[in-house]
């Protein structure tokens, strides 16, 4: 199993690094708009959506945003570009503002989950809330990280994808190695706290590493490192909150697509949650060296 789980990373691993480093932002966004309507499609499993003509309603829903916002920023680069009114990029920055939804969401969810997990899963949502949650999230996760390939350049998304997956893999073998105490045993009993402990000294050991390869300053070496450790964390908790959903459900993964790993969702749960927040707070610190 850890075989078949290694050889299938490492493919995807391949495979998204490619993307983000040899794609354009238009296509690259379009790419991210593919697995995010997979991974759609897997939550109006996990919700109990089974009739096939509300599962594309739900597709539909993302779909149509997305368009817009697409063509929102392309018409304005092309302004920008054709005319040579590069202030016009500006107005692309009223995006930004919707950032600070799904970082207080994530924030809260991650306090719910810390101090009443009992009481979460004992949640009955009826399914609507549970679609537009999911819709939230999947949709603000597809467009902070386009905008962070269009804004920030393939770099940023290629060290964001990194953080998350080095902090992982320094949880799943800290974590059976030295593990002991459960992080949130009535959601996900595999976690440990020392786990935890070992994807934020990864997330550090990525800061470090980033700053010293760039040469920050040291004030923004500090901010770039609890930027992501603070990133890590929320993305620990994301994958909690798609556990919490998948045990409400009754199923071990979101779906069957990678061998050894399960669905999309299962592979993305981190990611969702932890976009928005590092998008937020890369815009706050403005290192503004990608």
């Amino acid at each position: 199993m850890l075989l078949q789980r290694i050889i299938t990373a490492t493919i995807l691993a391949v495979l998204i690094i490619s993307a983000v480093l040899f794609l354009s932002s238009l296509y690259f966004s379009l790419v991210i708009a593919l697995v995010i309507l997979i991974g759609a499609w897997e939550w109006t499993n996990l919700i109990n959506i089974d009739k096939i003509g509300m599962r594309v309603l739900f597709i539909v829903t993302l779909i149509l945003p997305m368009l817009g916002i697409a063509f929102w920023t392309q018409f304005l680069e092309y302004i920008s570009l054709q005319f040579e009114w590069p202030d016009v990029r500006e107005y692309s920055g009223l995006l930004e503002w919707t950032v600070i939804p799904p970082v207080l969401f994530w924030i809260i969810i991650m306090i719910l989950i810390r101090k009443l997990p009992k009481s979460l899963l004992k949640i009955e949502l009826k399914q609507h809330y549970r679609a537009l949650i999911g819709w939230f999230v999947l949709l603000t996760a597809w467009m902070f990280i386009s905008r962070l390939h269009l804004l920030y350049k393939a770099d940023m998304v290629l060290y964001f994808m990194i953080l998350i997956w080095v902090a992982d893999i320094a949880a799943y073998f800290v974590g059976k190695r030295f593990g002991k105490d459960k992080l949130s045993p009535e959601i996900s009993p595999g976690k440990t706290i020392q786990g935890m402990y070992g994807a934020l000294t990864g997330a550090i050991i990525c800061g470090l590493a980033l700053s010293l390869i760039f040469q920050f300053s040291w004030m923004s070496a500090i901010d770039f490192i609890l930027l992501s450790i603070l990133t890590v964390l929320i993305s620990i908790y994301g994958d909690l909150f798609f556990s919490l959903i998948k045990r409400q459900r009754g199923v071990k993964d979101s779906g069957i697509i990678f061998p050894g790993h399960g669905g999309v969702l299962d592979r993305i749960d981190s990611i969702i949650a932890a976009s928005p927040f590092f998008y937020a707070g890369i815009s706050l610190i403005g290192l503004g060296i990608f």
